[in-house]
């Protein structure tokens, strides 16, 4: 083999190989030797045998992951993968074998869990992809909706429909070169995933005589899928907020050893066995995994109702996986907009730009047509009309103008979804790109760090219109009047606000129009998140002051007892001191303290650091990786992870980029062979 493993100052990994398949080894083989824990965590819950070795804690995951299919859903689509692509993804997953030993020799998780490294199949790649995205559409928020309806009423339906706290986000902007300082287009953003250490995005250069691709990929994914920069184009996603998964409510009876589901055309028998889930310290779960025409149910009573998920991988085979060595061979935009036409899941909103002047902003992906009911709530199985027929084509595009803004917000994706997150952050950016014709790629960082709350206007407004406030009171709510409306870490004033607006938060959640909302129905815990009503009115607040079943008179009341609340006991640290980051961890004491640094941002901000006010200010979300693309030099292009290249505690690069990521600062991209530091490996 002719594998050459380059690292720049950041140990971020620069592979060079004698072609595309051998490449593929490369990058499997390097990400199991940096990340070989992360990739065993995410192969065991993929398959749902997590709980074998994290405990009783994962089997709720676990026994998700078998009633839904992944593994099975993976194995499926790999057989419907072209020979070409299949070759690739083995190739990935060869190296991902290679290197799985002595990655995990670095890694002390693996004795702390006392886990074994396993072995990866062709089909675990596929798996992984699934079980990222399988809650990235959201469709439990389709459980929460029907409850709305029941107790609320039908009109409630749509009441709370903003982006959750469960939503992954994303911001990305398109600067086309009438708007540059160097007259070719920027691409540049920040996805919002839960923050984990190592991230969800591993930065990566591939190189082979075909191509040379520098981007961020997703760790156990072969490729980069998501932002790449290919020289002559680059491209970025955000989530499009697309509905493209379905719940229906099912009626089964036993039928001989197995089930019956009662579908359109009367009772049809239903796929069922049983499989074990392995418990570290714990009996085992046997997990019955019961599949109708519609799809496979994620809950059941045991007793004859469940509610099953219809899902387009399941449905069609496919993954779109074919997609993502065409990216890695673009040259133009009509290349990536070629590729993207293979993609699958999750629905993307894609931005993309060459050295030609070319530009590129449509939405990717497979989205079903079907009743609008479907996308709202649950839909019975028995009654017809809620059967998918055919996708929706052509899929919405936009022609780029000066500047193309993406931000999970209305707009290209509409005619796809239901739930979208505010304007603020897509207005916030297009109304920054409009304050200069000269934008340079450092310049980008100004826009990735704004820390403006437009979200803060109807709480601020109730507060402004308040009489009779006693002087405290008055002093505080004079002081949030005269805010610059900043969630900066080091503002007392945006942690005044975030007080009262969590007591505002509360304050809605007893008042009797709501509180019927207070208990959640009793589907299992994993679906919570989407279920919890004070999450719900957080996310929602502009909407309920504004409107909804609350009266006007009471929820002037709320501000008004949530002033005076905090008048009484202000908080006297600044936003940062209880806005801090909470990473994700499979192990209970894998985040040391220093991983959890005060945050500037806030949900709604462009610098998204997702609280959960009325909960918790602590951010469990935020930027999970931020990138610049730069079009005229590819080596002025800039990016950064929240932590750093490797997975390894102790290695020098394990969070050697998190000073800069909580300081908004971007890492430059190296690109010069010259200045990469060769790594020495026995190649075989």
């Amino acid at each position: 083999m002719s594998i050459e493993v380059y690292r720049d100052t950041w140990g971020i990994p620069h592979l060079r190989a004698a072609d595309a398949r051998e490449l593929a080894y490369a990058q499997g083989r390097v990400t199991a030797h940096d990340r070989a824990w992360q990739l065993e965590i995410e192969r065991h819950r993929a398959q749902g045998t997590s709980a074998a070795f994290l405990g009783a804690d994962a089997v709720e995951w676990d026994t998700f992951a078998r009633r839904s299919r992944l593994a099975d859903t993976a194995r499926r689509c790999l057989r419907g993968l072209d020979a070409d692509t299949r070759a690739w993804l083995t190739a990935y997953v060869d190296g991902v074998n290679a290197g799985l030993a002595q990655g995990a020799r670095r890694a002390p998780e693996f004795a702390a869990a006392a886990l074994v490294p396993g072995r990866w199949e062709p089909w675990t790649p596929l798996a992984v992809w699934l079980s990222t995205h399988i809650l990235f559409a959201g469709f439990p928020t389709k459980l929460w909706r029907d409850e709305v309806a029941r107790r609320l009423g039908d009109e409630s339906v749509e009441l709370f429909a903003t982006d959750g706290p469960g939503t992954a986000g994303s911001n990305g902007w398109l600067v086309t070169g009438e708007r540059t300082a160097t007259g070719a287009a920027l691409i540049a953003g920040d996805p919002h995933r839960f923050i984990e250490a190592p991230g969800v995005y591993q930065q990566i250069r591939l190189a082979c005589p075909e191509y040379d691709v520098i981007g961020l990929a997703v760790p156990g994914v072969p490729g980069l899928a998501h932002f790449g920069h290919a020289g002559t184009v680059a491209w970025a996603i955000t989530n499009a907020m697309a509905d493209y998964q379905d719940l229906y409510r099912e009626q089964l009876r036993r039928d001989g050893d197995g089930w019956a589901a009662l579908g359109p055309d009367g009772w049809r028998p239903a796929l069922a066995h049983t499989e074990t889930i392995e418990v570290r310290d714990a009996e085992p779960v046997v997990v019955e995994v019961v599949e109708t025409e519609r799809g496979p149910l994620v809950i059941t009573d045991g007793a004859g109702s469940g509610i099953s998920l219809r899902y387009p991988p399941r449905v069609t085979g496919e993954l779109g996986f074919a997609a993502l060595p065409a990216l890695l061979a673009a040259r133009t935009v009509a290349d990536v907009d070629r590729a993207f036409d293979l993609w699958a899941e999750p629905v993307n909103v894609v931005q993309a730009a060459d050295t030609e002047g070319g530009t590129l902003h449509r939405t990717a992906g497979r989205v079903p047509r079907r009743h609008r009911d479907n996308l709202l709530r649950v839909v019975p199985a028995w009654e017809p009309g809620h059967e998918w027929s055919g996708d929706h084509e052509p899929l919405p595009r936009e022609r780029v103008d000066g500047v193309a803004v993406m931000a999970n917000a209305r707009g290209l994706a509409s005619p796809l979804g239901v739930e979208f997150a505010p304007p603020h952050r897509a207005e916030r950016i297009r109304r920054l790109l409009d304050g200069s014709t000269n934008w340079s790629a450092p310049e980008m960082a100004t826009i990735h760090r704004d820390t403006h709350l437009a979200s803060a206007r109807p709480l601020l407004a109730l507060a402004a219109g308040l009489e009779g406030l006693g002087q405290d009171a008055l002093e505080l709510r004079d002081r949030l009047l005269c805010w610059n409306r900043k969630m900066a870490a080091d503002s007392t004033d945006a942690a005044v606000f975030a007080a009262v607006r969590a007591a505002v938060v509360r304050r809605l959640a007893a008042h009797p129009a709501l509180s019927v909302l207070a208990e959640p129905p009793a589907y299992p815990l994993l679906f919570r998140p989407w279920l919890a009503l004070v999450p719900r009115i957080a996310y929602a607040l502009e909407t309920l002051l504004t409107g909804g079943p609350v009266p006007p008179d009471d929820r002037a009341a709320a501000v008004r007892a949530a002033l005076e609340e905090v008048a009484a006991r202000p908080p006297r640290e600044p936003w940062g001191a209880t806005h801090r980051l909470a990473p994700w961890s499979a192990l209970p004491d894998g985040v040391d303290a220093e991983d959890r640094p005060g945050l500037d941002g806030d949900h709604d901000c462009v610098l998204s650091t997702s609280s959960v006010p009325g909960i918790t200010d602590l951010s469990a979300r935020g930027p999970a990786a931020r990138y610049v693309w730069d079009l005229a030099r590819r080596e002025d292009s800039l990016w950064v992870v929240p932590f750093g290249a490797s997975g390894v505690p102790g290695d020098p690069h394990r969070r050697d980029q998190l000073p800069l990521w909580l300081r908004g600062e971007l890492a430059p991209v190296i690109t010069d062979w010259n200045k990469l530091t060769e790594e020495r490996h026995d190649h075989h």
